[in-house]
């Protein structure tokens, strides 16, 4: 790349993109919808980003690493555990704000191998917080100390997978409804909203 991926432009692309990819997904997008809408010329535009699987890198980047710092901020808190997962839920909820099932396809069930080594790798990251999450957890007794945490990963992954399954999208107005509604299940099973104040 030539120019800086920091610079105006290159943040002006980037903003772009994420809406457009938020909305549309990756794969429907085409870097002259993206030119078009951000304002810059096509050579702008490749001054900066190799190809489209290299700017959605660098968009889904910049959102993985910022939700995973406000994460591990959640985790330094010196508050309940309950209040931490309650916090991580509204971040999740925040996180998939505006997401598109063409979106959640493209990242999970996409087909281009960068794309899926990259978010491999972002997923391994998150679980690596997610374990010290737990680990914290059963040391603070809000967890049972018998539950082994490679078991909570195995199941949230289940969860993910569950997120692109076609028949449950179809019960839920947005993705994010669907993702929430299994985040919460996660966290609070089937208990009531007064029973898990309890």
């Amino acid at each position: 790349m030539i120019e800086q991926i920091d610079s105006p432009k290159a943040l002006q692309i980037k903003d772009t993109a994420k809406t457009l990819f938020w909305k549309h997904g990756i794969r429907r997008v085409t870097v002259e919808e993206i030119c078009q809408e951000a304002g810059v010329s096509k050579m702008t535009f490749y001054r900066m980003f190799d190809n489209k699987i290299e700017l959605a890198k660098a968009v889904l980047d910049e959102v993985v690493e910022s939700s995973l710092e406000k994460y591990r901020k959640i985790m330094g808190q010196d508050t309940p555990f309950a209040e931490k997962i309650r916090q991580m839920v509204l971040l999740k909820l925040e996180g998939t704000e505006a997401i598109s099932q063409e979106l959640i396809m493209d990242i999970y069930k996409n087909e281009v191998t960068e794309l899926i080594d990259f978010m491999a790798e972002k997923r391994k990251q998150g679980m690596e917080a997610t374990l010290q999450f737990f680990a914290q957890g059963q040391k603070e007794g809000a967890l049972r100390k018998d539950v082994k945490p490679e078991f909570i990963m195995h199941m949230i992954n289940q969860i993910n997978d569950m997120a692109t399954d076609e028949k449950l999208l179809a019960m839920y107005d947005s993705p994010q409804d669907l993702i929430m509604e299994l985040t919460n299940f996660f966290f609070y099973g089937i208990s009531s909203a007064d029973e898990k104040k309890s």
